[in-house]
């Protein structure tokens, strides 16, 4: 199975930026960490703070890959051209948000991606991404 994972913008940031909401925990070191649990499945991992190289992710990918798991951050709320490009794709997309996107300012609880993607995962810090997973094994593994 081939599981890519997107970041979308300050997702870089992870361990520094807003520790408070966000934890302590580097992306690169969490997914390590995935890498080594789930030592079956090939994992890419791409994280970019231009809208442009997310869509172009998500097109290479999104014929190759059994699933994306794709955390578009702050273009959650004001990109249709990402939701367009998950809509385009043959592989289920499972949005991620590591914080409740619902408990924060209204503009945030709006996506132009939620609709497009098989399910959303919001508020469970890094183990969204997990649960993610699991999901796509079952989805993937029953389709």
């Amino acid at each position: 199975m081939k599981i890519a994972i997107i970041n979308g913008p300050n997702l870089n940031l992870l361990g520094k930026r807003e520790p408070d909401v966000y934890g302590r925990l580097t992306f690169d070191s969490f997914f390590e960490d995935l890498v080594k649990k789930y030592s079956d499945i090939e994992f890419k991992y791409f994280q970019s703070n231009v809208e442009g190289a997310l869509i172009n992710e998500i097109q290479e990918c999104g014929f190759s890959y059994d699933g994306i798991i794709f955390n578009p951050a702050g273009y959650s709320h004001t990109s249709v051209a990402i939701g367009d490009a998950v809509a385009a794709i043959s592989a289920p997309v499972v949005e991620v948000h590591i914080s409740n996107i619902f408990a924060r300012e209204d503009f945030r609880k709006h996506s132009y991606v939620s609709a497009k993607c098989a399910g959303v995962i919001s508020g469970l810090g890094l183990k969204g991404y997990e649960l993610a997973i699991i999901y796509l094994l079952n989805f993937v593994n029953k389709s």
